[in-house]
């Protein structure tokens, strides 16, 4: 008699707790999360130009990761600078010890790990002051107005949204350079390698292009 008292009681607890666990990892796993952007952290292989392990979607949204910008030094620090990309962007570059000096009003162009509109750069680059469609080609953010839409020259067949690979090191580098160089402007904070070797370069802080598509010899080829 008195297990049978006690076997309802036990068992709906059991079942309050099996509820509030899987409600827990409900939360966990969407909590600060809103942007729809993954928080993964830096992963070593990216840093070392290795690509990161598999194909799938999740890895070609992951970060931080290798990327860049290219804009004029604003303000100079010991151990920083802040940059302004031609459509307005703010940018915070981490400059390492062994960087070479930059002056206010200079243009330069920025290599590294990028975090939102930070950068721990590990090649900075004089750049010349000069003009050219492809800048004018930029969208700028306009806060509250919607993104454009429109694809310029040729999007690889085998890219679809996430898909991809991020790779780092010189490919990487070579990848955020030439993208850089034909639509500056924002602030590059991945490169995909797609599966037939080509690469998608993502760019944020502006309305357009978010993707930059650039071939096997590092040649801009696209965007949308």
């Amino acid at each position: 008699m008195f297990s049978r008292k006690l076997s309802k009681p036990i068992a709906v607890l059991a079942a309050a707790l099996a509820f509030g666990g899987g409600a827990y990892g409900i939360v966990s796993a969407t909590a600060g999360n809103t942007s729809g952007t993954a928080n993964t952290p830096a992963s070593p292989a990216a840093a070392s130009g290795q690509p990161l392990s598999g194909g799938g979607g999740s890895n070609a949204r992951s970060g931080p990761a290798q990327g860049g910008a290219v804009g004029t030094v604003a303000s100079v620090s010991t151990s920083s600078f802040s940059l302004t990309t031609p459509t307005g962007q703010k940018v915070t570059v981490n400059k390492p010890s062994s960087a070479r000096a930059v002056n206010r009003g200079e243009r330069v162009l920025v290599l590294g790990i990028t975090s939102g509109a930070t950068i721990t750069a590990h090649q900075i680059t004089a750049q010349p002051s000069s003009g050219g469609s492809a800048r004018s080609a930029v969208v700028p953010f306009q806060q509250g107005a919607r993104s454009t839409s429109k694809q310029v020259g040729q999007i690889p067949a085998s890219y679809s949204a996430g898909s991809g690979t991020i790779v780092g090191g010189e490919k990487a580098d070579k990848a955020t350079e030439a993208a850089l160089a034909a639509y500056p402007g924002g602030i590059v904070d991945r490169v995909v390698k797609l599966s037939n070797g080509e690469y998608e370069v993502h760019n944020i802080g502006v309305n357009w292009p978010h993707h930059i598509f650039v071939d096997k010899n590092f040649r801009v080829i696209g965007a949308n």
